[in-house]
């Protein structure tokens, strides 16, 4: 906490207190008795920077505080590969083949949830292309409708998921030509997407 302003420590503070409930700017503004919109807007900033904070780029509601740990600017992701899955049936029991340097703001979440898998096939297009980079937060859940990495039949795939009672369907985006299917009893989630890195971009 020595590195930062003490506007931005009751900063901190406000935001880990509302964790559960977020303050909006004009609230955030109006308890730390700050000039203008703006200026919360910089220190918020700042502690992204510094790594004390961690908002979802999407959401800016959504947000981690990690005063504790604060996060390098650059973190490091292990990448692994759709191939079959470790001896304990996870796709992260086996070697990643590649560890990929990623702006640690740009997840949304902790470096240490993330990993990362190349996607092969057509299966998931026009979202996710042959070759992209996709950006995974580890989890053994997922909501309906979410696009996961999991283990199925001891093979890795990235799949939309939808749970009802008793079974588990995994659909593919380019669904005519790819038909829906049941999970089968060795299913496994490692993970839900938060993001896709283009092949395309030259980043491979």
């Amino acid at each position: 906490m020595k590195k930062l302003h003490s506007t931005q420590q009751d900063l901190l503070k406000l935001l880990q207190k509302n964790v559960e409930d977020p303050l909006s700017v004009r609230e955030l503004q109006e308890h730390l008795g700050i000039s203008s919109p703006s200026v919360v807007h910089h220190h918020i900033q700042q502690l992204e920077k510094k790594g004390f904070l961690r908002r979802n780029p999407t959401n800016p509601k959504d947000y981690q505080i990690l005063a504790d740990s604060p996060e390098k600017q650059i973190t490091y992701i292990n990448l692994y590969g759709q191939a079959q899955c470790g001896p304990k049936g996870s796709l992260l029991d086996s070697h990643p083949i590649d560890r990929i340097p990623i702006a640690s703001r740009l997840l949304g979440f902790k470096s240490s949830e993330a990993f990362m898998v190349k996607a092969k096939g057509d299966s998931m297009t026009p979202k996710i292309q042959p070759g992209d980079y996709v950006i995974v937060r580890k989890t053994h859940d997922a909501h309906n409708g979410d696009i996961i990495v999991c283990v199925n039949k001891g093979e890795v795939l990235i799949k939309k998921i939808q749970k009802s009672p008793g079974q588990v369907i995994l659909s593919s985006l380019n669904s005519e030509a790819y038909p829906p299917f049941t999970a089968n009893r060795d299913f496994r989630i490692e993970g839900v997407v938060k993001g896709v890195i283009s092949y395309s971009m030259g980043m491979g």
